[in-house]
């Protein structure tokens, strides 16, 4: 943890201790002045931060969707700007993240790897099983028909949503008997974890939603 820096300098230094194989990394901002955490939430919106009384929670990632380091910088210097203090605290990085590839023997027992570095208050996650051939789109897309998987146009993939407990998306249980048949069917491929939200209590809708590429998810 690093104390007396401004955030965009802290998010340097958290940077530099970061393996150099990391792919992605959870961080938590602990707002100094509780009455500009609704503020700090704003300027931290393209991360899709999740807040919890003067925390935020978000995710980097180095590549693919999501917001980058750079951009994550950019953010924090912004609240810089405004006179907004706090901590950043690394709280989970590359491989041992929730959105990192988990390397299994198995689709299935990727998913139970994936699940098993969750927060316990995870409420609802964007997720991504990608494949290594279009021969298998079709056949994974009716193994997966129960999660509703989207398919990602521009590359081997689909994208489906997880809940926990309740609103929109396949229970965990329901994606791991999918993620089985898709197993048993001989086809290779990759699940991974691309966006979590903890402690969510949607109220008159199906939950919150995730925005990608301008595009509600």
């Amino acid at each position: 943890m690093v104390q007396a820096m401004a955030l965009a300098e802290q998010w340097d230094t958290v940077q530099r201790g970061l393996d150099p194989r990391w792919s992605d990394a959870q961080v938590v901002l602990t707002v100094t002045d509780a009455s500009r955490i609704g503020r700090a939430a704003a300027l931290l919106a393209p991360a899709g931060p999740v807040k919890s009384g003067t925390t935020l929670r978000f995710y980097v990632a180095r590549s693919g969707p999501g917001v980058g380091p750079e951009a994550v910088r950019r953010m924090l210097r912004r609240l810089d700007e405004e006179g907004i203090e706090g901590t950043l605290e690394l709280v989970a990085e590359s491989e041992l993240a929730a959105a990192a590839t988990v390397e299994a023997s198995s689709l299935a027992s990727e998913w139970d790897a994936a699940l098993a570095v969750l927060p316990a208050d995870w409420s609802d996650l964007l997720c991504e099983l990608s494949v290594t051939s279009s021969d298998h789109l079709d056949v994974t897309a009716l193994h997966m028909g129960p999660t509703n998987p989207l398919r990602e146009s521009a590359k081997l993939a689909f994208r489906f949503r997880v809940a926990h407990t309740f609103g929109y998306g396949a229970s965990a249980g329901m994606v791991r008997r999918c993620l089985e048949r898709v197993d048993a069917a001989g086809i290779p491929g990759k699940v991974r974890v691309l966006r979590l939200m903890s402690d969510t209590h949607p109220v008159g809708t199906q939950g919150p939603v995730w925005y990608v590429d301008g595009k509600a998810v």
